[in-house]
Order: structure tokens, then C-alpha cells, then sequence
């Protein structure tokens, strides 16, 4: 397997967080796979075999070849269908937001095609994507097509990017009447600008910070007793800490550290 991880252009690193490759001639995971929500929206481009995606019913979809994935508020179910070799960009939690032909709201748990996105344009890129044989080439075509897009767009808001840093500075654990404070706004400005420009409240972006925090630790091993790690992650009780990260992954802490969830670090940046 071959996964690895390149920096954007400075002109793109307001808004995107890296580019990666994930390619693999063979089904290595041949299951199911729970993929962690971490508050970044992805753009996939799947250059083989395409991957199923499981709906909360268990009914199965073909992904597109090559879409954005919006945020996730549950675990994302996929399963290859083959070969897998995939360039994906992973943007900022409210790094899209500049590119969205669409409400960012809308796209909640979604795959979305590049077609419907940006029509011609999205076909374009798809074939010159898929078809090139580097992956500085792709590098190379993705950052010409995003940065004609954002000549057209409007810049990120400067209170969501404050907000979001501040999120990401506190590993989550800061409450949303403490961000108010900070920004000097009211609670309804915060989150409508936050559904609008992220698709998630900052109350729903700190808590999966503060899971991605507390994964990082349990998958290290430098946290085996849940209690202890609930206690480090600032929950409120042992309850209320598997209550999120169920949420989340799906998983009660025990059943998770249990799992063999690789492709949970290797989509959302966690290896």
C-alpha cells in the first residue's frame, strides 16, 4: 500500500489542509470500513476501481468517480470494488467554502459529483485528474482548476476562520458561549455563518475536534484506561464521553480500540 501526503501551493493553503494518494493493486480491506467525520471535506478522484458507500440502512451506492464528499456527522461506511488508487484534496473545515456551488448544508453526508458541482468544468478536471500519470501532474491540474475558481468567489469570513482556529487550538474544549465571548457575537450570527461557510455548528465541529483529539491518544497508546482518557478530554462523566464518541465512530471506546480502523487515520489524516 502507498499513502502519501503533499503540501498546496501558498496560494491555496488558506483553504486547503494537503493532497494525498492512496493506491493499492489489491482489496486490502475487503470490509466495510468506518471512516471518523474530523470536520474536513474532501474532493475524491477514485483513478481505479470505485468504492461502495453504505447508507445508515446498510443500502449500498456506487460512489461517482470523482466528487466532494461533504462533512460528516456520523461514520462514513465505504468498501472497494477492486484496485484502489485515489488522489483526494483535503480541504480546511471551512476551506471549501469559497468553491461550494451549493449549500455546504446540503452536501451533510454526501458524495457530491464534481459534474453537478461545476458541470463542464467538473467533467474537465475528472478526465485530466484520472488520466494523468503522476501525481505532480494532478497537483499541477487541481491547483489550476481551483485557483480559476477562487479568482471568482469570495474570501473566507474572518470570524469563521478565527472561530475555527480557536476550535482547533483548544482541541475542542472550549463551549460555545466561550467562542461568543471571545468573537463578540451573538450565538445565532455564530452558527448560521457556520452552516453556511462549514455545514456544521461549532458545537458539532468542537466535539469531533475533541474526538480527533482523543483518537490521536487511544490509537498511540498512551491512553488504555477510558476513564483516564475521558477525564484528559474534559467530558463531563464516562457516559457523556461514550455518548460522542459512538456518535462518531460508531463504536463504544472498548469495541473501537478493538477494531482494525486503518483507513479511518489514512482518509481524515490521522496515521
Amino acid at each position: 500500500m502507498n499513502y502519501q501526503t503533499f503540501e498546496p501551493d501558498e496560494n491555496l493553503r488558506t483553504f486547503v489542509k494537503c493532497y494525498w494518494i492512496l493506491e493499492n493493486p489489491e482489496e486490502t480491506y475487503p470490509e466495510v470500513q468506518e471512516i471518523v467525520p474530523d470536520g474536513c471535506m474532501e474532493m475524491i478522484f477514485h483513478c481505479a476501481d470505485l468504492y461502495e458507500q453504505y447508507d445508515e440502512n446498510g443500502t449500498s451506492i456506487i460512489q461517482p468517480r470523482c466528487f466532494v464528499i461533504g462533512q460528516l456527522t456520523r461514520p462514513l461506511k465505504i468498501k472497494p470494488t477492486g484496485e484502489t488508487k485515489i488522489f483526494s484534496v483535503r480541504f480546511h473545515p471551512e476551506g471549501f467554502m469559497p468553491f461550494a456551488t451549493i449549500p455546504i448544508k446540503e452536501m451533510e453526508n454526501r458524495a457530491v459529483s464534481l459534474k453537478e458541482l461545476f458541470g463542464k468544468d467538473g467533467y474537465e478536471i475528472e478526465q485530466k485528474i484520472v488520466k494523468s500519470g503522476s501525481v505532480f501532474d494532478k497537483i499541477k491540474h487541481i491547483e489550476e482548476f481551483l485557483i480559476n475558481k477562487l479568482s471568482r468567489t469570495e474570501t473566507i469570513d474572518r470570524m469563521i476562520k478565527s472561530t475555527v482556529e480557536t476550535i482547533l487550538t483548544a482541541n475542542g474544549q472550549i463551549s460555545v458561549e466561550d467562542l461568543t465571548r471571545q468573537i463578540d457575537t451573538n450565538r445565532r450570527q455564530l452558527e448560521r455563518k457556520f452552516s453556511s461557510a462549514i455545514g456544521l455548528s461549532p458545537k458539532q465541529l468542537s466535539k469531533i475536534v475533541r474526538l480527533q483529539m482523543v483518537l490521536k491518544l487511544l490509537m498511540s497508546g498512551k491512553f488504555t484506561n477510558f476513564i483516564d482518557l475521558a477525564h484528559y478530554g474534559e467530558y463531563y462523566d464516562q457516559a457523556h464521553f461514550i455518548k460522542d464518541f459512538k456518535e462518531f465512530t460508531g463504536y463504544t471506546p472498548k469495541e473501537f480500540y478493538g477494531k482494525n480502523l486503518r483507513m479511518s487515520f489514512i482518509f481524515y489524516g490521522m496515521d
